[in-house]
């Protein structure tokens, strides 16, 4: 192909690529609706108090009190100055199309650069391209709002093309290409997807490793190696204040350290990292494997977006629900089942890659020879393996035990992204071989005969004895279902599904019918993709002809079966996008003019939403500080109930005195860390006014004794003898800090007169050295305090508040959040991506000048 016609193809590919991008989302890409998606409210909320802080003062703070109390904003908000000079590629990269058309393209052009760096001809480049792009998972989580894992992953391909044109010595451009795409990668801010794609690129390395063993080039392979990690260091760089200031922040949380507490959750299975259940929560089922080739082989997703929010599925929406409704009264129990009857977590949706796909998969399996065939082979049995997470604990084990940052991640059947890039990539290589055959029937018939062939056998079963890819009826989701709408009153007490046959064979066979109709869509596919190569093979059809059928096919079927996941009902207008509206309580504490203080909402503790209005004392973020979640479990659940009103009620010693001395003590000990957190609202019945928490101790206030202890749990247990109010405890190491604590005397006071996220300023007047506590949590680095000027070291007691020794006499006590390492990192940052923007340059003018020599 000439440059004329190659570049003209090449053009062709992006213009069919922006096209099925904003076809998939027409008509709401363009009329500029938009989606609820669970995940960027979430963010919303924790970032508000950010976003209206930098939106009035310009500038960025990176402490927030929005929720669990006061936290870093480093895993809430993670941009930083430097990031500016490569995050304007995002735009670029999606062709400036319309979210969420943009982020669709993104995928697809990455997946299409990697294909042509590995000299595939345009069009299978794209056919490749689109398989990648719209495997289902990718579209589920856009209408989950996972953006960042998505954009993490469109990066992926072109970062691994950097890789395979390092390794055919192109040696600057690829490592120019990866270095960026890896910076970019890195930047987006998920680090599962960038670590489960070092896997990738490790054995990808290995494989090219062998092959220069083979040519006697190991010399080659270790320079190339060598510009490879050089470029790596340069991505790393370029994410310097991300990377450092996550890693830092993560030795503090449920991420990177357990609780210091000795005494466990009964039954947990500890790591260095998560405990194994949670890591195991969301784990594939074998038989759900099957989905990557028959999506609905346990019956499509359990929740779906629609019209702004995620809602459960039944059995009951489909016209044949209905029908059995009309007919029958009893039958208003199917709404107890939804059509997927998988794992017990609920999906929104299955890993579905493609009928045609999987089989030209198998077909790579077969007929591409060499070592990184092997190694992408290897990497999807790996992740199925790894995907199965607790229905295969031997071989989780070995990689929690021994894989260095494999335990510091959860939901283990995400690892089937890789599949979902090694399947589509071999199977295009494999595709490649059979069309560049030079007597494809006889070389070619058997190994196609044998891929489609095997996936053909599956999809039979599937329509004949769908039963055998696993039980359809009363499975664990089924029990767990059942046994809420019990506990909710929902279902009398003893109720027994068993005693509705009819019910349970009308489930059963909905469900089975599922995976009989995708079964019979994937037998289709798969035979249309079949005839057009037999033909190709036998010189009935053009290989053009051919690459268009299959590549037709191709998109129909993941166009197809993508829109029952994410379609236009997902949509809203913008007008009523507003992410959350504020309840009649919300708005009453919005009224208070005190700049500082917190809510607790019992029904919403453990959501992201009240931190979108309030200070919050519960949230949602999956790395919080692990100090503050041994709090909530030690004291906050128990006070995060409507019980609530009934736990007030023992702060009136009259009340108290008809209960057991013992559990009053324990029970107030919830109340005090309640108010030592200064929670002045507490939110039981939206709707209603608040309750005012009266015994909230405020910002701040003086200790008249304090207690060192040697341990965690001595920290721990105080807080349920002592009154947190008149004295503390601290850890004995903050003892040459805080020293002895002296009696409050009149006229001692401090007070808060000046509020920011990362800046807190109070007057103080004493009579004595005192001990100040403040109702805001403690972290060991980056906050740093002056009393008149002068330095003051901060302090841990409570086990999570911040306390401070007050020099004698009048002044000004200022605590600020300003981490040095934010612009140090910064600095190392501007030198990787300026080497990193001079590389990209010198890299494309040397292939530029090869290419016109």
């Amino acid at each position: 192909m000439n440059n004329k016609k190659h570049w003209l193809a090449l053009l062709g590919c992006v213009i069919v690529i922006a096209a099925i991008s904003l076809a998939f989302f027409w008509p709401d890409a363009i009329d500029g609706n938009v989606l609820h998606q669970h995940d960027m409210q979430q963010g919303a909320a924790n970032g508000q108090e950010l976003a209206e802080y930098q939106a009035k003062t310009g500038e960025k703070a990176w402490w927030t009190n929005s929720l669990f109390g006061g936290m870093p904003a480093f895993q809430i908000s993670p941009s930083y100055a430097s990031t500016n000079l490569f995050s304007w590629l995002n735009s670029l990269y999606g062709l400036w199309l319309p979210q969420p058309a943009n982020l669709l393209c993104m995928m697809m052009l990455g997946m299409l650069i990697l294909l042509l760096t590995m000299k595939c001809r345009p069009s299978l480049a794209l056919i490749g391209s689109v398989a990648w792009g719209l495997s289902s998972y990718f579209v589920i989580i856009i209408g989950a709002g996972h953006l960042w894992k998505f954009i993490t992953l469109s990066y992926v391909p072109p970062t691994i093309a950097g890789l395979v044109l390092v390794y055919r010595n192109k040696r600057i451009l690829g490592a120019a290409v990866a270095a960026l795409f890896m910076a970019l990668q890195i930047s987006s801010n998920h680090i599962q997807m960038s670590y489960y794609f070092a896997w990738v690129m490790a054995g990808l390395a290995i494989a090219y490793g062998v092959e220069a063993y083979r040519g006697k080039k190991l010399k080659e392979w270790g320079i190339n190696t060598a510009v490879l990690a050089g470029a790596m260091l340069l991505a790393v760089g370029a994410n310097a204040p991300n990377l450092y200031h996550t890693y830092e922040y993560s030795k503090q949380t449920m991420r990177g350290r357990h609780t210091e507490l000795t005494a466990q959750t009964p039954g947990a299975q500890q790591t260095q990292g998560l405990d194994r259940d949670y890591i195991t929560m969301y784990s594939y089922e074998k038989g759900e494997t099957f989905s990557l080739l028959i999506p609905n082989i346990k019956g499509g997703a359990s929740a779906k977006p629609y019209q702004g929010g995620m809602v459960p599925t039944s059995l009951t929406d489909t016209d044949e629900g209905k029908e059995l409704m009309r007919k029958s009264q009893e039958m208003t129990l199917l709404q107890l089942f939804g059509p997927y009857f998988g794992g017990a977590e609920g999906t929104n949706g299955p890993v579905y890659v493609g009928a045609i796909i999987m089989a030209l998969f198998l077909l790579g399996c077969i007929v591409v020879k060499g070592p990184v065939k092997w190694a992408l082979v290897v990497l999807t049995v790996l992740s199925i393996f790894l995907a199965w997470g607790r229905n295969m604990m031997w071989f989780t084990d070995l990689f929690i035990n021994l894989m260095p940052g494999y335990s510091k991640f959860r939901t283990v059947e995400s690892i089937l992204v890789i599949a979902e890039f090694t399947i589509p990539l071999l199977a295009i290589l494999g595709l490649r071989e059979l069309l560049r055959a030079e007597k494809p029937w006889e070389t070619m018939r058997k190994p196609l005969m044998i891929s489609f062939g095997v996936c053909l056998f599956f999809c039979l079963v599937g329509l004949f004895a769908p039963s055998l890819f696993g039980s359809a009826i009363m499975g664990e989701r089924d029990q767990q279902t059942i046994a809420q709408y019990v506990a909710y009153g929902m279902l009398p007490e003893g109720f027994n599904m068993q005693d509705y046959p009819t019910v349970l064979q009308a489930a059963q066979k909905m469900r089975l019918d599922l995976v009989e109709a995708d079964s019979l869509r994937s037998f289709l596919f798969i035979g249309i993709a079949l005839i057009a190569l037999v033909g190709f093979s036998r010189g009935k059809i053009s290989r053009n002809v051919t690459i268009g059928i299959v590549g037709v096919a191709v998109l129909v079927d993941l166009f197809t079966a993508d829109r029952r996941y994410l379609n236009h009902d997902a949509f809203v207008a913008p007008v009523s996008a507003a992410p959350f509206t504020p309840s009649n309580a919300d708005r009453i504490i919005l009224t208070d003019p005190d700049p500082d203080y917190r809510v607790l909402d019992v029904n919403q503790f453990a959501s992201a939403a009240p931190s979108y209005f309030h200070k919050s004392i519960g949230g949602y973020h999956a790395a919080k500080l692990t100090r503050y979640q041994d709090l909530i479990d030690r004291h906050l659940n128990y006070v995060a109930r409507p019980e609530i009103t009934d736990l007030l009620t023992l702060r009136d010693d009259s009340i108290a005195a008809l209960y057991n001395p013992d559990d009053v003590e324990w029970l107030r000990s919830h109340l005090n860390v309640l108010d030592m957190l200064n929670t002045k609202y507490i939110i039981v019945d939206p709707n209603s006014a608040p309750i005012l928490n009266e015994g909230a101790y405020g910002n701040a206030w003086f200790v008249d004794s304090i207690d060192y202890v040697n341990s965690p749990d001595a920290e721990m247990d105080a807080l349920e003898t002592i009154n947190p109010r008149y004295e503390a405890v601290a850890d004995e190491q903050f003892r040459s800090i805080l020293g002895e604590a002296e009696p409050t005397a009149p006229g001692d006071t401090i007070r808060l007169t000046s509020y920011a996220p990362d800046c807190l300023t109070f007057d103080y007047s004493v009579s004595g050295p005192r001990i100040a506590v403040f109702s805001e949590v403690y972290f060991p680095w980056g906050w740093n305090a002056e009393a008149d000027g002068k330095p003051v070291e901060l302090a841990r007691v409570d086990y999570l508040l911040r306390a401070v020794r007050l020099p004698v006499g009048k002044g000004k006590l200022v605590m600020t959040f300003r981490p040095v390492s934010v612009k140090t990192t910064n600095n190392v940052a501007y030198a990787s991506i300026a080497l990193i923007y001079l590389l990209l340059i010198g890299g494309a003018a040397i292939a530029l000048r090869r290419r016109n020599e």
